[in-house]
């Protein structure tokens, strides 16, 4: 399996972008004063890969970088491998998807809108079964236990010492639509209603009566890191393909679009009456 990029990979290509941008040199500069070719600085500054020692020291060197700075980058290059979450079994996951496990796993807040689904945080066992049965109909038996197995350990952020804060927004046609089964369903919404009693998540849903609104073109995720050296992340989930973005101009757009989502949808505890109606409607 293709090496993901984690936080820290993620952190190293960018202080690698900035040094590279201060000391005015152009990719084709530094492969002319380094043995480093333009396709491994490439590979470099846009977090595709760790660099080996030596490379590093020759941009390191390349770009005049002092030894308490230098020393500081070494350290996270050595560590920008380090997966925050990951289990043997996940090299038969897409990479797309461990990737996004890792990002979860060391981020300090997610902002989640699903029009159609639970999020995947606060799924039940067998609402995940469900879904991924239904939404990969050719799946084996084995795909759909490693899918779910990955879904349900995602949920041990909660458990950390500091938990995971999750923002989450869903369209009222993730409650409604039965998945698996009414049994299964009623379960599902119990356990939201409990969970999102919990300090760490915050749960609102946005209302049939709402009419059109600018999640209806598909699910997001927000993601930002705690450390500041860390770019918040978007992750788009599409039958066309997973999508990580962290440019600025879109880091801006799906803000604004979330902030104009938690505006429109019910309040956490309008929200929760709304839950516990459907429980009853449903059991």
């Amino acid at each position: 399996m293709a090496q993901m990029p984690t936080a820290r990979l993620r952190r190293l290509a960018r202080e690698m972008r900035r040094l590279r941008s201060e000391s005015g040199l152009t990719r084709e500069d530094v492969a002319t004063r380094t043995s480093v070719n333009e396709a491994t600085l490439y590979r470099l500054e846009a977090a595709k890969g760790r660099p080996q020692r030596r490379t590093l020291m020759a941009l390191l060197d390349a770009y005049g970088v002092d030894d308490a700075k230098r020393e500081a980058i070494l350290t996270l290059s050595t560590q920008a491998s380090e997966q925050g979450w990951l289990r043997p079994y996940h090299a038969d996951l897409p990479d797309e998807y461990v990737g996004y496990i890792s990002f979860e796993a060391e981020a300090r807040t997610v902002r989640n809108y699903e029009s159609l689904f639970v999020p995947g945080l606060l799924q039940t066992k067998d609402y995940a079964q469900a879904v991924v049965r239904g939404v990969l109909p050719t799946a084996t038996v084995k795909e759909v236990g490693q899918r779910v197995q990955a879904r349900v350990e995602r949920q041990t952020v909660f458990a950390k010492a500091t938990p995971l804060e999750l923002w989450a927004i869903l369209d009222e046609a993730a409650l409604r639509r039965v998945v698996g089964s009414p049994e299964i369903m009623a379960e599902q919404l119990h356990h939201l209603a409990e969970i999102a009693a919990e300090p760490y998540v915050t749960l609102q849903v946005i209302p049939f009566s709402a009419g059109a609104h600018a999640g209806m073109p598909g699910s997001f995720v927000l993601m930002d890191f705690p450390d500041p050296g860390d770019p918040a992340l978007v992750y788009i989930d599409s039958m066309a393909g997973d999508l990580f973005l962290e440019a600025d101009e879109d880091i801006r757009r799906y803000d604004h679009i979330f902030d104009h989502l938690r505006a429109l949808a019910l309040s956490p505890d309008e929200s929760a009456s709304l839950i516990a109606t459907l429980v009853r409607e449903i059991s």
